[in-house]
């Protein structure tokens, strides 16, 4: 089985997730930016369920 490698704070890399989007046509730097800012609220809700309870 492949381990799987992530930095901490993050649950699907962005370079793993556009590949299953279609092509981006605007600012992809910008589309980046939003994907990793709403991965981390995933995170870090799962971690605040681990922790709280």
């Amino acid at each position: 089985m492949e381990e799987m490698k992530r930095n901490p704070g993050v649950c699907i890399p962005w370079e793993e997730k556009v590949k299953e989007l279609p092509p981006i046509s605007g600012d992809k730097e910008l589309a980046r930016r939003v994907w990793e800012e709403v991965d981390f609220l995933g995170y870090l809700f799962i971690w605040h369920c681990l922790v709280s309870f």
